[in-house]
């Protein structure tokens, strides 16, 4: 089992980055290009995430399949003035994908943690490794959109 944890200010009040974080496109956007993900079940992704399963495949820089993933959605009670998203996820590669979002009211903007769980057997230090790589890319990149004002509606 690996646990990580990494945090980052957003350049946008908490409501914001709710709003961004409820659309699977924004998913889509941050995990370029580093991972394609793709609805498999239901056959597209919803507006707004609803809390449930959603199989997706991945695709390691759009070429490489690395398998089938549920990304089970759930929004336990937000902090007070944040957010929180939770995704109970599993897959092929990954027995146990258990990934935490929280975000708090930071000064102008806000304070996006990511907290995940992993446990892939023999392969978990690898996976988590990626996964750390994966998280700051992602981060990165949520940085840029909310600099932005999440274009797009996103």
């Amino acid at each position: 089992m690996a646990d990580l944890r990494l945090a980052t200010h957003l350049a946008a009040p908490p409501a914001a980055v709710a709003a961004a974080l409820r659309r699977p496109a924004t998913l889509v956007q941050v995990s370029r290009p580093l991972l394609e993900i793709r609805p498999v079940d239901p056959p597209r992704f919803p507006e707004v995430w609803a809390a449930g399963d959603h199989l997706v495949t991945m695709r390691l820089f759009g070429v490489l399949p690395l398998g089938r993933q549920v990304i089970s959605v759930s929004f336990p009670a937000p902090p007070p003035g944040g957010f929180a998203l939770h995704d109970a996820g599993h897959g092929g590669l990954a027995r146990v994908w258990d990934h935490r979002i929280t975000v708090l009211p930071e000064g102008d903007g806000s304070r996006y943690t990511d907290a995940i769980r992993i446990e892939a057997g023999w392969l978990t230090p690898l996976v988590a490794g990626f996964a750390r790589v994966f998280y700051r890319h992602r981060q990165a990149r949520l940085r840029r959109m909310a600099a932005a004002g999440f274009p797009g509606g996103a």
